[in-house]
């Protein structure tokens, strides 16, 4: 007798984030279409998720597809130690001119959270070739989240990002409080002193500061102003601390600007990438930095940047990010539209979850560009509220109290107003079902 991919699952696979005997079996998906997930039943699900946030373009998407299929004809993959090729060099010239100016070396990784480890360790480098080797610690913002190795986790949130239960693992980071929420927030003046303060009594350890601009994502899916952005950028500057921007969930369009950074209208002197950087097709992600930054490290001690990924600048993945990015800037592409298409779907998040503000349970409702968050009073039960989701046919993928979104840039119409009302109904529901079992 057959036994089901489920079954097989629970015997073999341990998923992220979870138990290895979970109490909720996970969903078997058969295949992909544009917006849906195809179940093994037959059952199509809108994905809320974009895959963790990655498939901008939605699945199968032809011209992705395409490219895919071109380049593994040709080659898969080559080292990059020693060897270049067309789709790693086109990718480094197009991330260069569409990222924020002065960004002008491209180091191409394949993971976000290893973007992440080659940003903090080129700050160190660098302040180590200036003969400052003292300076070698990060500042982190509390509430923020880098990546699940040790590198990321050391400067991920020290309660969110688990640091008791590698207590001896992880360096010692420097921690400042999160910014006050609210993109619109305009009293940050206290913050910023606060800032000023703290940069000031650590500038002669600190190599760095990280942050995710303007959206804090898994850390508690906080929005803040551009303004306390631009301002950690001119106190960099005076405390003469490189800036980390980790856009590797807001990058490529999600909050409504290409980058986030360009909120603030401000660069880094170093950019972490990844996720929907090949559109969600495969694992890519790159770190790019100033020619200055890039070449004091290389007129260091070592003469060069001390990392090289086996994969790194793998060519099949960098075709399907080329295309990725042609969608996004050939005027020939429907997917050109994409700021269109993410302000539609901003507003349709704000028609159809803004209501929820006023729902007894809801703590706050927050959205920015393809980002709808609904903060519930109590964190949610994951398995009781993904039923309820299922059972209205979206996937949803909640974490602590958040209940929240981030759509297929495409997804619109029918298609997103399916999205944004089943959210709601689901969030409805699960509250009412709460309500009833206590």
């Amino acid at each position: 007798m057959n036994r089901s991919i489920i079954e097989r699952d629970q015997d073999y696979v341990w998923h992220p984030y979870s138990s290895s005997k979970p109490s909720t079996p996970p969903l078997a998906v058969a295949s992909t279409n544009k917006h849906e997930l195809i179940l093994s039943d037959g059952t199509a699900l809108i994905d809320g998720m974009s895959s963790w946030w990655c498939t901008i373009h939605g699945y199968n998407h032809p011209e992705l597809n395409r490219a895919a299929k071109e380049q593994i004809d040709s080659m898969s993959h080559v080292m990059f130690g020693g060897l270049t090729h067309e789709p790693a060099v086109m990718l480094c010239e197009r991330l260069v001119a569409i990222t924020p100016d002065g960004l002008d070396r491209v180091f191409i990784v394949d993971s976000g959270s290893v973007a992440v480890e080659v940003a903090m360790k080129m700050a160190m480098q660098y302040w180590q070739a200036l003969n400052q080797p003292n300076k070698r610690k990060v500042i982190s913002l509390r509430r923020g989240y880098h990546g699940d190795t040790l590198g990321a986790m050391s400067v991920c949130d020290p309660v969110t990002g688990m640091h008791s239960l590698f207590e001896g693992s992880l360096t010692k980071q420097i921690f400042v409080d999160e910014p006050p929420m609210g993109f619109n927030e305009q009293n940050i003046r206290f913050y910023v002193d606060y800032l000023d303060q703290q940069l000031s009594q650590h500038k002669h350890e600190a190599a760095a500061f990280i942050l995710e601009p303007i959206v804090q994502g898994a850390g508690g899916m906080r929005f803040y102003s551009p303004a306390i952005l631009k301002a950690i950028r001119e106190l960099c500057d005076r405390h003469d601390i490189l800036l980390i921007a980790d856009e590797i969930a807001t990058g490529f369009g999600r909050t409504g600007k290409l980058f986030a950074c360009e909120w603030a209208d401000i660069s880094p002197d170093i950019l972490c990438l990844g996720k929907a950087l090949t559109g969600g097709y495969m694992s890519l992600a790159a770190t790019l930095c100033t020619k200055q930054v890039a070449d004091t490290i290389s007129s260091g001690e070592a003469g060069c940047f001390m990392h090289g990924p086996t994969f790194m600048g793998n060519p099949l993945a960098c075709a399907v990010a080329n295309m990725s990015i042609e969608l996004l800037s050939n005027s020939k592409h429907s997917e050109s539209n994409w700021q269109q298409n993410v302000a539609s779907i901003e507003r349709a998040l704000v028609d159809h979850l803004m209501p929820l503000s006023e729902v007894s349970g809801v703590q706050d409702v927050r959205v920015l560009g393809a980002i709808g968050v609904v903060e519930l009073d109590a964190p949610v039960d994951m398995g009781v509220i993904q039923a309820i989701c299922t059972k209205h046919g979206i996937w949803l993928r909640p974490f602590g109290k958040l209940v929240y979104t981030m759509p297929h840039f495409n997804c619109q119409g029918k298609d997103l107003t399916r999205l944004c009302t089943a959210m709601a109904n689901a969030i409805d529901d699960y509250l009412k079902e709460d309500i009833e079992v206590n």
